[in-house]
């Protein structure tokens, strides 16, 4: 009785943990490919925010893209600025500090968020 006890136990949080790591519900934001990406980006109302360091980004970025480099000292400030209803599209070079800026935002309070999965490179190769 007891190790059926313990195995579905084990069941139920293995279960829980794969479902955490969707994205959204404990992240506070979703990560897209691509082709998601794009397709989220022809919503009205989204904020395309590139927050790769000056230097990535005079090497090229996606058009109408809003600089905002999470390396600065001054990053969570200027995130603050920016207004928590509209929806950001967010991405960096490779996707890493794109889902911590996401992070950081929905600490904030920004609640519609989305990370280029894979980032610039991944949308440079498409």
């Amino acid at each position: 009785m007891k190790q059926t006890w313990f195995l579905a136990s084990f069941l139920f949080l293995a279960i829980a943990a794969c479902q955490s790591q969707s994205g959204d519900s404990t992240t506070g934001f979703q990560d897209l490919d691509v082709a998601a990406f794009k397709a989220k980006m022809s919503e009205p109302g989204i904020v395309l925010l590139d927050v790769r360091t000056p230097e990535e980004t005079a090497q090229g970025k996606i058009e109408g893209a809003v600089e905002l480099d999470y390396n600065a000292p001054n990053f969570e400030q200027e995130v603050a600025k920016l207004d928590k209803d509209k929806t950001y599209l967010v991405y960096c070079r490779s996707g890493g500090r794109s889902s911590s800026a996401c992070e950081v935002m929905h600490g904030q309070g920004f609640t519609k968020l989305y990370n280029l999965k894979g980032g610039y490179m991944a949308w440079s190769k498409q």
